[in-house]
């Protein structure tokens, strides 16, 4: 019988535990209460002008506006600055014709283009000479003998 003894002390030490956490959170929720209380906001009357005394201290002070001239006075100075109208190019105010970005756009193209154009008519002039069978220097020779035999009206 010993065991039923030493349940009934255990069971007394978990009520007087039990007791000391309710009161200890009844504590707490009372100190929370107050606590709350004193954090609630106080409204802050902004455009409202309150009747009663006890709001009236609720009420916000009307703001004074800032002189704002004197930290402004170098940006109206850089304002007033003076533009000479005489540097202005007419080149950069005259409209553009309305396909000049595409002209720009494939400028680069066309000069590879070209290049290879060029490549292809030398080709061509070097391949009629050699089926003609005659070389470059009796050409250049002919050419030249042509423009001497010319008279000039001069």
């Amino acid at each position: 019988m010993a065991g039923v003894g030493s349940l009934n002390e255990e069971a007394l030490k978990r009520k007087e535990r039990l007791k000391a956490l309710r009161e200890k959170h009844v504590e707490q929720t009372d100190n929370n209460v107050n606590e709350e209380k004193e954090r609630l906001p106080r409204p802050m009357f902004r455009s409202y002008k309150p009747e009663s005394d006890s709001l009236k201290d609720s009420a916000k002070q009307a703001a004074k506006p800032i002189d704002v001239k004197e930290s402004i006075k170098d940006q109206i100075e850089a304002g007033k600055t003076d533009h000479i109208v005489s540097e202005v190019d007419l080149s950069t105010l005259a409209p553009r014709k309305p396909d000049w970005d595409l002209k720009r756009d494939i400028s680069k193209k066309l000069e590879k283009l070209e290049r290879r154009t060029q490549r292809a008519i030398a080709e061509l002039i070097r391949e009629r000479l050699k089926a003609n069978q005659e070389d470059l220097a009796s050409v250049v020779m002919g050419e030249q003998t042509c423009r001497t035999d010319i008279p000039d009206d001069d």
